[in-house]
């Protein structure tokens, strides 16, 4: 999946009108993942995405800890949407790299992560619960 298809499966997942605001979530959503994971695992997530895409995880300040309603705060606050738009945004990001990235790669970040993230795996398909 190229870049392109990536931000477009975004958008359309979201249903915006333009390319930006799913740039926009996209970016808030892996950034702010990125500053939860240990850099290894940030950057095995971000080795089968678009390169445009990848950096958002790559260069995030890694390793911080904080739970899941700081993250939906976090992702909140770069977007510029409300708390449960910035939940299912998470959400759908997550599901559109779950199509890309092997499982593996996506389990070994989910379960470095404390169990009040599990939510934001829900739709991803090939992850076990």
């Amino acid at each position: 999946m190229n870049y392109k298809e990536f931000v477009g499966q975004v958008q359309h997942r979201l249903e915006y009108a333009e390319l930006g605001p799913a740039v926009r979530a996209s970016r808030a959503v892996l950034t702010t993942l990125g500053e939860r994971l240990h850099e290894g695992e940030a950057t095995d997530l971000a080795s089968p995405l678009p390169m445009e895409i990848d950096r958002y995880l790559i260069e995030a300040e890694h390793g911080q800890r904080f739970d899941y309603q700081e993250f939906v705060d976090r992702v909140a606050e770069r977007e510029g949407v409300d708390r449960s738009d910035a939940n299912y945004h998470a959400q759908q990001v997550l599901a559109i790299v779950g199509e890309v990235v092997p499982p593996g790669n996506l389990e070994k970040a989910k379960n470095q992560l404390p169990e009040d993230f599990d939510s934001l795996f829900e739709h991803v398909d090939h992850l076990e619960s």
